[in-house]
């Protein structure tokens, strides 16, 4: 334990623990509660995507606390916590079988109980009893022990959970269904049991599922590390674990291999892909002396560098660190469900314990009793409840993907219902992100069939850009003998007389050349023997959509603004080109993710819009996130929604459907609720019989379900006319716009 935590200074450490059995609100206040129960530990959270606990504890001595012991008292097994992103979770195959299995029971069972109600009597009955029974036994057995086992080891050391109501519910309806069977009674309950059994494990599935895919973005921008690199020490070249590098160290990157730690260049040249950092598109070029992060990718060179920091502390660690610990803070939502799991448990068993000592001190009539507690218990089953959200996201997620957005996260439709603020990045989102040559017409066609020439085999973004604009010309080009590249600088050819060079101003002509700052990309010289004979100019275009997207935001009264880690004068300009006043620049993750949380801080709701591996921790610190998918796979896992196609009216569209959705959630919710206001009392009353009780149940599932379809019908809600004013939030001031 003490090898494997982290050192945060002052005699503090931190240990992260990976803890399975955490699946609920109850269960994450029961691992924190036992933790800070413990005197060294000073700090306990969970995160109940990653189904990890971070505790910060201090101990003078240096010993750790038995944090695994301590947690196996409260009923978790737990282990110390790694990313494996290559292994797949056992449980989603667990909670597939158990809900086909309750699926084929409940169905069959369903079929044989409509012979009974149509007036089955005397034999047949009897024998649809047994069928029945025989068709429930593995359905409660196999899919309800998913149930069961939470329950029981929550009860086992003294806790409750949403399992327990859930559990005896189905336990006694099959009790007493087996006892009414053995008995010849007219009436069993077994469709009622497993039914139930089958409605609760599509949600219990379907929540696991989105559990999985917030991990995986963790997991995937874990994978960018690499597992070690090539360490030079006085023993000559050696394969060193990443975990073994210490800060002094000598490694050298290839061309192609990601930077594996943070560090500075001492030998080598080459052009580096900073977007993980800045989000720009466009390579830089790095030689002795340039600092490199973790995470960057060598583009053309190889590179020798010396190490700053361990891998636990690198740029990409504390992006995976911001990552985590946005992840775990959504405290509104855990309040809702901590509050949920307080209340629901103690009331159900309370009603249903109140309504059985009720009656059999009023009637003396135990199964009468028994009968009417358990139709109780099923109908104040919260599957209207439980349906009210998911039904809704179901149908969403069915329009959203008819107009090309791929939702993620099914808790962001609600989100995104309440955004007031959208942020843009820059490269990739509002623009396209790939260099395009803009000048192309006004370049000597022999010249641009020179530097096709020479462009054609490079992998170069600029190279690619020349051959996109006329890949025909590259058939034109004079004869050139020799055509080499140079990392960081560009390409150089010869012709029988004459040495031509392909790039950067100052390298191409042998002396200083500045690059004019307001070029999104770079401008890039073909010179003839130092001679200019063309300038390539490379910008980054607006993309389709962005103007109409941006004006229609701001008509709903939303506030927008670009964070980009792009130049000042770049930023200026698109975001004056598209009527946003409010514009960061120059702005690394961490910036990103600080300006988010002050948003937050002042009560804005922030909708973030990017694409690139460094807007990753801005998306899951950010109220909702989008992306496109032309993104970077981490940007794409990270983001809430995806939209497929290349306009940004994507963002408008998924903005109108997820206020829409609310308003069915939130008429779902007062349907569910009022449903349990009228049948409580009525099942308290004697009146229901658990068959009823499903029955009820169904209806209100039902009724529930036919609301949401009909989010393909609402209009947008409260969107102005033409000419109509909008009261909108105020926007950034000016005095925030810095570099």
């Amino acid at each position: 334990m003490l090898l494997a935590s982290r050192d945060l200074g002052d005699g503090r450490r931190q240990s992260d623990l990976s803890v399975p059995g955490v699946h609920c609100a109850s269960c994450i206040a029961a691992v924190e509660k036992a933790l800070m129960a413990l005197p060294a530990v000073e700090f306990a959270r969970v995160n109940l995507s990653m189904k990890r606990v971070t505790v910060k504890w201090g101990a003078p001595e240096g010993a750790p606390p038995d944090l695994i012991r301590i947690l196996r008292a409260a009923g978790y097994d737990s282990h110390l916590f790694a990313t494996e992103s290559d292994q797949r979770d056992p449980k989603y195959s667990r909670l597939v079988r158990a809900l086909a299995v309750a699926g084929f029971c409940a169905m069959n069972i369903m079929l044989l109980s409509v012979s009974v109600w149509s007036g089955a009597d005397g034999g047949t009955r009897q024998a649809f009893h047994w069928i029945s029974a025989a068709l429930a036994l593995p359905a409660i057995l196999y899919s309800g022990s998913v149930f069961f086992s939470s329950a029981w080891l929550a009860l086992r050391h003294g806790h409750t959970n949403m399992d327990v109501p859930i559990s005896i519910g189905v336990l006694m309806a099959f009790g007493l269904s087996l006892y009414d069977t053995l008995h010849d009674g007219p009436h069993a309950y077994f469709d009622a049991a497993t039914s139930l059994l089958f409605f609760l494990l599509i949600g219990r599935t379907l929540d696991h599922v989105m559990r999985e895919k917030a991990r995986s973005a963790v997991a995937g921008l874990a994978k960018l590390a690499p597992r070690g690199a090539t360490v030079l020490d006085g023993e000559g070249r050696r394969y060193v674990p990443i975990a073994e590098i210490e800060p002094g160290a000598s490694i050298i990157v290839a061309a192609g291999d990601r930077v594996p730690i943070d560090g500075a260049v001492t030998e080598g040249e080459s052009d580096l892909d900073y977007s993980l950092v800045s989000g720009e598109a466009a390579p830089k070029y790095a030689k002795a002396g340039t600092v490199v992060h973790a995470g960057l990718i060598n583009l053309t060179g190889p590179l020798t560098i010396v190490t700053t920091k361990r891998a636990e502390d690198s740029f990409l660690a504390e992006m995976i660190r911001l990552m985590e610990a946005a992840e775990g803070g959504r405290a509104r939502y855990r309040r809702i469900a901590d509050r949920a799991s307080a209340i629901y448990s103690p009331a159900v068993h309370l009603i249903a314990f109140l309504s059985f000592a009720g009656w059999i001190i009023a009637t003396g009539d135990w199964h009468g009793s028994v009968t009417i507690a358990i139709a109780v218990l099923i109908i104040t089953c919260p599957c209207a409840l439980g349906l009210a959200v998911p039904i809704v996201q179901v149908v969403a997620a069915r329009r959203l993907f008819e107009k090309g957005i791929m939702l993620k996260d099914c808790t962001a439709l609600e989100r995104l219902a309440e955004i007031d603020t959208v942020v843009f990045d820059k490269t990739g989102t509002l623009t396209t992100g790939k260099p395009q040559l803009v000048n192309g017409r006004q370049i000597d066609p022999s010249a641009f069939a020179i530097a096709a020439k020479m462009a054609f085999g490079s992998r170069h973004p600029m190279s690619e850009a020349i051959l996109a604009e006329n890949p025909t010309s590259v058939d034109e080009a004079a004869e050139l003998t020799i055509v080499s590249e140079h990392p960081g600088c560009g390409l150089e050819a010869r012709s029988e007389s004459s040495v031509y060079r392909l790039g950067r101003p100052d390298w191409a002509l042998g002396r200083e050349a500045p690059i004019p700052e307001h070029h999104a990309f770079s401008v890039s010289l073909l010179v003839r023997d130092g001679s200019v004979i063309a300038r390539f100019v490379f910008e980054d275009r607006i993309r389709l959509g962005a103007r109409s997207a941006v004006s229609r935001l701001q008509s709903e009264g939303i506030a927008v603004a670009i964070l980009s880690g792009d130049r000042k004068p770049v930023v200026r300009d698109l975001a004056a080109g598209l009527g946003i006043d409010s514009f960061l620049s120059g702005m690394l993750p961490s910036d990103k993710v600080d300006r988010i949380a002050a948003l937050t801080t002042s009560e804005s709701k922030v909708l973030m819009v990017g694409d690139g591996l460094n807007d990753a921790p801005a998306f899951a610190v950010a109220h909702a996130s989008m992306a496109p998918s032309t993104a970077a796979d981490i940007g794409r896992n990270a983001a809430d929604f995806v939209f497929l196609h290349e306009n940004l009216s994507a963002v408008t569209d998924a903005l109108e459907i997820s206020r829409n959705a609310g308003t069915l959630i939130r008429q779902n919710f007062a349907l569910a609720i009022g449903y349990n206001v009228i049948a409580i009392p009525i099942a308290v009353s004697g009146y229901v019989t658990p068959l009823l009780a499903a029955a009820a149940m169904s209806l209100s599932s039902i009724v529930v379900v036919g609301n949401a379809m009909r989010l393909g019908h609402l209009r947008t809600a409260a969107r102005p006319r033409d000419g109509q004013a909008v009261s909108a939030r105020p926007r950034l001031s000016s005095a925030e716009v810095t570099t």
